[in-house]
């Protein structure tokens, strides 16, 4: 049995098809023709330019809009001034235009790996993909291609490129495993949307698979069983039939409310990282936005956005919630999210270090022009600005302060702006969390960011294998933190979200509901099976869970117990 991450839910059985890509040699030459080559390069561009757009179209067409618009993301980066510059001066000098296009790539590639980021880190899978496409035009290779697979085939492969992905037909192909990946990668967004079961970061699967192997991909647990016995065939025959059911079920939870047996109603949002991702909450039924994560808008480029170009990106998802309320969250980088022209010092100890709302208040023209963005809006429908890693009620003030000076302004020019809008805190940090009673009586509302709350309260780095181990919502501390404020926000009225993985836990869900959370805020594929969850309970059943749980004194005890509690 093979074992990778696994990104697209679902069941394959299928024979091995092993997707080698072209190998594409070109022999560097440094006394050329800059105005032949140029034209070599201007050529090449133009056919990648006219085969993407129409890739785009079909991608839009069968899979979706936002999935198109990944293709549409490689044509809008060879059209950015800064990279076309580059290339331009590299043939000037000589080069010919394989040497001056490459040049260039590897540079952005060596710049984007070395971010400790997924999201950052898949801008380096996306030049790879159009360093290969746009090379082979040059040099006359022909590049993979994935449209004619046979029906029934498990497609392996070192990485798929978004542009391999978007050309697979999903009617013939059953699943997908690679060596090379993560759950955010372009490939795994397209997979996801073609609904094709997808294991991910298995190492040595080109390899230890061979071709016409018979395998079962596991999309679920990442396990991909080769030449499985009758028996393992007939038992994910079993398994895919009831996710298949798992999910037509689900699509009964589409339009309804959210509330819990009893009829306690909850908000249950989604969270984003773009404008565009606030299709994906309305397509799977999100009641709002819960997470806008506005540092990606400052990612892939060379200076930060402007306050007009902000403004319409918030105005865009506002929008499209029609209405409903979209949070927020005010520039949060340093920690995993470095942006390169920004100039962050290298830290010991990012994560403890100068970033979120510390970078935001020392970098007050930045703040400032995100504020302005943010407030004008607001007019726009129903958002609501949320600021990170507070850690007590002083930086609040401060931030309050800016924007209370920002709508004085905005009053004398009549700008519009929502008179009453809302600014909470994400609750992240142990200080926070403890001084949830002090923040209760100024701030509008508090979202509780449980992914680096667990990791500050345990003082744990997720990402260390030696202490991985340690992370859990389950620890008896965290989850009095995680009471402490959502009883303290109830004491003064202001209502109380949750917006990190635990939100989507079933076996967090009757606690959450115990402790009185308001708000959910899950990854748009998650909405349904939550809203599912939360239904499954009453208030009186959840809080005998509590009850036992918040008795116990060790995060073992804690999710064994819940394992069993909530397995009804």
């Amino acid at each position: 049995m093979l074992n990778g991450i696994g990104v697209s839910k679902g069941y394959g059985i299928g024979r091995v098809v092993i997707a080698t890509e072209a190998e594409i040699h070109f022999i560097p030459k440094d006394n050329c023709d800059p105005a032949l080559e140029h034209k070599r390069f201007s050529n090449a561009l133009n056919t990648f330019i006219e085969k993407n757009t129409a890739l785009a179209q079909n991608v839009t067409e069968t899979i979706g809009e936002k999935e198109g618009e990944i293709i549409l993301g490689h044509i809008m980066m060879m059209k950015d001034p800064y990279m076309c510059s580059e290339i331009e001066k590299n043939i000037e000098a000589g080069n010919c235009a394989e040497a001056a296009f490459a040049d260039v790539c590897d540079s952005f590639i060596a710049m984007f790996s070395s971010v400790d980021d997924e999201f950052t880190k898949q801008r380096a899978v996306d030049i790879k993909d159009i360093k290969t496409e746009i090379l082979g035009i040059l040099t006359g290779v022909e590049t993979v291609d994935l449209s004619r697979l046979e029906k029934g085939t498990v497609l392996v492969a070192k990485e798929l490129t978004p542009s391999m992905t978007a050309c697979i037909n999903k009617e013939n192909v059953v699943g997908l495993i690679t060596e090379i990946g993560s759950k955010t990668s372009h490939a795994a967004i397209l997979a996801r949307a073609m609904e094709i079961p997808a294991v991910l970061s298995v190492p040595s699967a080109t390899e230890t698979l061979k071709k016409d192997d018979l395998v079962i991909v596991n999309g679920i647990t990442g396990e991909i069983i080769s030449n499985p016995t009758d028996q393992e065939i007939a038992v994910y025959m079993r398994k895919r039939l009831d996710y298949i059911a798992e999910r037509e079920t689900l699509s009964r939870f589409v339009g309804l409310p959210t509330k819990t047996a009893d009829g306690i109603k909850v908000d249950l949002f989604g969270n984003i990282g773009t404008p565009e991702d606030a299709e994906r909450v309305a397509e799977h039924d999100g009641e709002g936005i819960g997470l806008f994560r506005t540092e990606f808008l400052f990612m892939d480029r060379n200076s930060a956005p402007g306050e007009n170009e902000q403004f319409e990106a918030y105005k865009k998802a506002l929008l499209m919630m029609k209405g409903n309320q979209v949070i927020i969250r005010t520039l949060d980088i340093g920690g995993d999210k470095d942006i390169p022209y920004m100039g962050l010092e290298k830290e010991e100890n990012p994560f403890l270090g100068f970033r979120a709302v510390r970078y935001c208040l020392k970098h007050s023209e930045l703040f400032l022009s995100q504020l302005r963005a943010l407030v004008r809006a607001s007019s726009y429908g129903n958002l609501a600005i949320m600021i990170p890693l507070i850690t007590g009620i002083e930086e609040y003030r401060k931030v309050k302060e800016i924007i209370t000076g920002i709508m004085r302004e905005f009053d004398k020019q009549e700008i519009p702006y929502d008179k009453n809008l809302k600014i909470g805190v994400m609750v992240e940090t142990p200080a926070a969390a403890v001084c949830a009673d002090i923040l209760a009586k100024e701030v509008d509302f508090f979202s509780i960011g449980t992914n680096d709350l667990i990791g500050y309260t345990l003082a744990v780095d997720r990402g260390n294998a030696n202490v991985e181990y340690l992370y859990s919502a389950f620890s008896p501390a965290v989850l009095r933190l995680i009471r402490n404020i959502i009883t303290e926000a109830k004491k003064t009225g202001i209502p109380v979200g949750m917006c990190g993985e635990a939100a989507a836990d079933p076996m967090m869900i009757p606690l959450l509901i115990s402790f009185g959370l308001n708000e959910f805020s899950v990854t748009p594929t998650s909405i349904l099976a939550t809203r599912r969850e939360i239904a499954r309970w009453t208030k009186v059943e959840a809080d005998k869970v509590a009850e036992q749980i918040m008795s116990l004194d060790t995060e073992q005890k804690v999710a064994s117990v819940l394992a069993k509690l909530t397995a009804k």
